[in-house]
């Protein structure tokens, strides 16, 4: 840890290093924006909660996260976001769960979009573990994260009204890169799909790389997008897990696992991964092609 406050100790202060991963913010006028005021940010969270911080980890690819001791010597993790629409409520969810399942919000600063989180340690991840080990683990956590969730989280159904609505958009400026037969069958579902249970609180990105090892609990979730709906969306980003083996057989392991130890409705928890996998399968207009095999093995291989 080296890095202080330029404003309060110039003379040891080190720059602050831009992991690659956030390169492709350049391309855009609020992310170039946005690049440029992080170092003034991160001198000012620093100034405001007393921390030191370390070398940024270089894996995030939407926020600026960063070791950092505080003046007591506690180890803390502070991350600083890129604004946009699916981290505006990660704050309100982490106070949600308040540690039950999920690292704990220390500090949140809404204006700087920067967070103090517990740090994970050792923080390797849960797709070391194997598939059937990390299967153990979110069927554990998914029903301590599925906290009644009120009308100020973002619905699932609102979001999945806004992926059905530019699903063919972006197919289309993608290039065409899949049969399109995909992205009808994929709009169909998402405009009936929504309903089910009572609204819980949905961590819509919670894969086996967004689990942690830590020292309070063995596992803690970190990164939520948070959503309020239904429980049988919660499979979704675990079965096309593709850090935890990607083939049509382990893809239908997965599902079929996570259904029957958990009770979800294995035919919407089916649809929901479908049609968000295929949502999802669009990086700056260049298709991703697990995501899109995924989707495909999902619908022709049952």
């Amino acid at each position: 840890m080296t890095r202080f406050c330029r404003a309060c100790c110039p003379s040891t202060a080190d720059p602050l290093r831009i992991p690659a991963n956030l390169d492709w913010l350049r391309g855009l006028d609020d992310g170039r924006a946005w690049l440029e005021s992080l170092p003034g940010l991160a001198d000012e969270c620093v100034a405001r909660w007393m921390l030191d911080l370390g070398d940024p980890y270089p894996e995030s690819f939407v926020s600026l996260v960063v070791p950092a001791t505080t003046a007591g010597g506690g180890d803390a993790v502070l991350k600083i976001q890129w604004p946009h629409r699916e981290s505006e409520q990660e704050a309100a969810a982490l106070r949600l769960w308040d540690g039950d399942g999920a690292v704990r919000l220390l500090e949140h600063d809404a204006d700087r979009h920067a967070l103090l989180l517990e740090r994970c340690s050792p923080g390797h991840h849960l797709a070391t573990a194997g598939c059937d080990a990390a299967l153990d683990v979110f069927v554990d956590l998914l029903p301590r994260l599925w906290k009644p969730a009120g009308p100020s989280f973002t619905s699932l159904a609102e979001e999945a009204a806004r992926w059905a609505d530019e699903l063919p958009g972006t197919w289309e400026r993608a290039g065409r890169p899949f049969e399109r037969r995909l992205v009808d069958r994929a709009v169909r579902s998402l405009q009936a799909l929504p309903g089910g249970d009572d609204p819980v609180l949905l961590h819509q990105d919670l894969h086996a790389d967004n689990v942690l090892a830590a020292m309070r609990e063995p596992w803690l979730a970190i990164d939520p997008k948070p959503l309020a709906g239904d429980r049988a969306f919660s499979a979704a980003p675990i079965v096309r897990s593709y850090e935890l083996g990607h083939s049509p057989e382990l893809v239908e392991h997965r599902l079929r696992r996570l259904c029957g130890e958990l009770g979800l409705d294995e035919e919407r928890a089916r649809e929901w991964a479908f049609g968000q996998t295929l949502a999802w399968a669009f990086q700056d207009d260049e298709v991703l092609p697990n995501h899109v095999e995924t989707a495909r093995w999902l619908v022709e291989g049952r």
